[in-house]
């Protein structure tokens, strides 16, 4: 552990210097202001037993890094345009490969209609679109129930067009709505294609080389500010219709996966009073898929009811101190046996978060998981990382420090 430990001093210094650079990296062209902003940070996990998001955590892992920029202009009063580029390395994930995580142009007609279209981040729930941007929440992990990290390149973003707007309704606050849709994004270097490597279940010789996943994918979302003060709640609708496509390694087989349902309704609620902050959120996700066997014949179709959630809290004592805690829960099938090791994950989590500069923050969070659910239920834990088993209990330690200009 300690001969990693000059990792996080590395960032440390590399983080004072963004409050000297901010007047440099903001610039105007022809009376316009572009505005420049990075972020990036380090974590360090240790469990007791578990390999978890596919790190050595059991011994102890600094392979927890992300990293950021993007540039923004308004080229006028209702026309703005951006790009993001972001990385990222949890074990044998993302693989420091910089990717485009969004860019897009959005038109504002009006207060109550505009356009944005590219590469746009994904509105579901609450931070869905905001959950790469760790200087935001309270959690070194955001829930993993709902917002897991290992699948963050295939959710956070669609290729395609949005419709959003902001309408006040007299005495009864406002609404905000956002309507999607057009191509989910392809992330070779995520959790979904590392999980089809392996074995999985009683098969053997069943990991698969994944060449291609995608498709239509649409929803909507809407947000209620409510007239009470601090209240917010909201709705979510995710319909996708993936196709995955490769080969099994052992025989060279093809391999095939359609989807015939995927619908995810999202529940979520916010309340702020004074220094306290409470949220919530619920998910059901109802999928029928069908896909090629290691013999090349085609499986029968097959339903999953997936159910998570979470709720959590924090309070902040000072500008440099918040505590919070979580507690979040996973069924990769609703229908089945829910004390089953592979069906059920619970996690209740304890964070305390120290901002030490206005740009730097030092996180430190426990977890105390039960459960571990592998193959296609990708929520962390991972049959080739664990090649001794799974245990019911996981004990994880995570420290992150970050920084944001």
């Amino acid at each position: 552990m300690s001969s990693q430990l000059p990792r996080f001093v590395l960032l440390a210094v590399a983080a004072t210097l963004p409050a000297m650079l901010h007047a440099q990296l903001n610039f105007n062209i022809d009376g316009r202001e572009v505005q420049v902003h990075s972020f990036a940070s380090q974590g360090f996990l240790y469990s007791n037993d578990n390999n978890y998001l596919t790190t050595d955590t059991s011994k102890d892992s600094f392979a927890f890094t992300d990293f950021g920029g993007n540039i923004s202009a308004q080229i006028n009063d209702k026309f703005r345009v951006g790009a993001q580029v972001f990385g990222y390395n949890l074990g044998h994930l993302g693989n420091w490969k910089p990717n485009i995580d969004w860019a897009m142009g959005d038109y504002r007609f009006k207060s109550w209609f505009g356009v944005r279209a590219g590469k746009v981040k994904t509105v579901v729930g609450l931070y869905n679109d905001t959950q790469d941007m760790q200087f935001l929440h309270t959690w070194a992990l955001v829930p993993q129930s709902v917002y897991p990290m290992d699948l963050r390149g295939d959710d956070t973003a669609h290729l395609g067009a949005d419709l959003y707007g902001d309408i006040p309704v007299k005495k009864l606050g406002s609404f905000s709505y956002t309507l999607y849709g057009d191509k989910r994004p392809f992330d070779s270097n995520g959790g979904y294609v590392y999980s089809l490597l392996a074995n999985q279940g009683t098969t053997a010789n069943s990991g698969r080389h994944i060449d291609d996943y995608g498709g239509p994918v649409y929803g909507s979302d809407l947000r209620w500010t409510t007239p009470v003060k601090g209240l917010m709640a909201g709705v979510s609708l995710l319909k996708q219709d993936i196709t995955t496509t490769g080969y099994y390694m052992s025989n060279k087989v093809p391999y095939k996966r359609i989807t015939f349902k995927d619908n995810t309704p999202a529940y979520y609620a916010q309340y702020t009073y004074g220094n306290f902050r409470f949220d919530g959120e619920y998910r059901r996700e109802v999928k029928v898929i069908r896909g090629d066997a290691l013999s090349g014949i085609l499986n029968a179709p097959a339903s999953v009811d997936i159910r998570s959630g979470y709720v959590s809290g924090a309070y902040r004592f000072s500008k440099w101190l918040e505590l919070g805690s979580y507690h979040s829960r996973y069924y990769p099938n609703w229908n089945t046996v829910h004390s089953v090791l592979g069906n059920h994950l619970f996690d209740q989590t304890f964070t305390a978060r120290l901002d030490l500069r206005s740009y730097l923050d030092f996180k430190i969070e426990g977890h105390f998981i039960r459960g571990a659910p592998t193959g296609n239920a990708v929520r962390g834990f991972y049959p080739q990382d664990n090649p001794l088993g799974l245990f019911e209990s996981t004990h994880l330690l995570v420290l992150r420090l970050g920084y944001h200009i």
